[in-house]
């Protein structure tokens, strides 16, 4: 049965603005990559910390640090990738990207800490990486929210074709806000 202005009933069904959600993606890559140069250059400039290069290396360190911003760019896209594909496979991929986050920054912040080198290093490789960790987790969850969407299909059983200008104008207006 048609609705007030003529449309159909519709099957709608839950979906993502994949365009909008890895544009999202890459500016998430490049946030994880500028965080974890700004961790690195804090621990080592203003903590004077060992992480990821030797002393020698000074405050920028070696290709090591553009290496640990590389993965941590590419940990943001992969993230991106996990979202879409629980989008639009399973029921709440919130919570299903919620919990799979949390998990591989524990281990991101874990592992580390198992390492032989000094403790300051040890913390600080932590404590970057759950940053980072975080970081990605809420933004990438943040904006797959904005870029969810509502696909309709319309209904092909009674489908009537939509109706004409002048059909519709020959209708009486709604008279009240809510009937709009």
């Amino acid at each position: 049965m048609a609705d007030y202005y003529g449309n159909q009933p519709q099957d709608v069904r839950p979906g993502i603005d994949a365009r909008r959600l890895w544009a999202g993606g890459v500016a998430t890559a490049v946030v994880a990559a500028l965080l974890a140069v700004v961790g690195l250059l804090i621990a080592r400039g203003i903590f004077e910390v060992e992480v990821l290069a030797p002393k020698g290396e000074g405050v920028w360190g070696n290709a090591s640090t553009t290496t640990y911003a590389l993965v941590a760019a590419a940990v943001a896209l992969l993230a991106t990738g996990l979202m879409h594909l629980l989008s639009v496979a399973t029921p709440a991929p919130s919570q299903f990207f919620g919990w799979i986050m949390v998990l591989v920054t524990l281990i991101a912040v874990v592992l580390p800490l198992t390492l032989t080198v000094a403790p300051s290093a040890k913390i600080a490789t932590a404590v970057i990486n759950l940053v980072i960790g975080l970081v990605i987790a809420a933004v990438v969850n943040s904006m797959a929210a904005s870029a969810r969407t509502l696909h309709r299909r319309r209904s092909q059983q009674n489908a009537a074709p939509p109706p004409t200008r002048q059909q519709w104008t020959q209708q009486d207006p709604p008279t009240r806000y809510y009937d709009r």
